[in-house]
């Protein structure tokens, strides 16, 4: 599966200066590791995210956003968010903020 060149650069774009943000392909699409943790990518047109168990549900509450079920199965503290979910570079930001709250809190790899 393909991701979306442009959603991956406003994540790009949205992340700008932040230190140790590394890029790796991954779940068919494109991860941002920071510090050597997943925090957000994208899979086809897709937003993902690692909001990790706390902000999870949180998350789940947001329009346009469901649980992250790659597997099949729904991976906790993980969530898609559909283009329409992310539309404005303010709300993208909010949800890469988020997901870079929970990465920073885990040790660096």
């Amino acid at each position: 599966m393909a991701y979306d060149e442009a959603v991956a650069g406003r994540i790009r774009e949205a992340l700008g200066k932040t230190p140790n943000v590394a890029e790796k392909k991954m779940f068919g699409g494109i991860a941002f590791m920071v510090r050597g943790n997943m925090c957000c990518g994208v899979i086809g047109e897709r937003l993902m995210l690692r909001v990790g168990p706390k902000g999870y549900e949180t998350a789940l509450s947001r329009p346009h956003a469901r649980a992250m079920d790659f597997t099949g199965r729904p991976m906790k503290g993980m969530v898609y968010v559909e283009p329409a979910g992310f539309a404005s570079p303010r709300v993208l930001k909010a949800w890469i903020d988020e997901a870079m709250e929970f990465t920073l809190s885990l040790p660096a790899k």
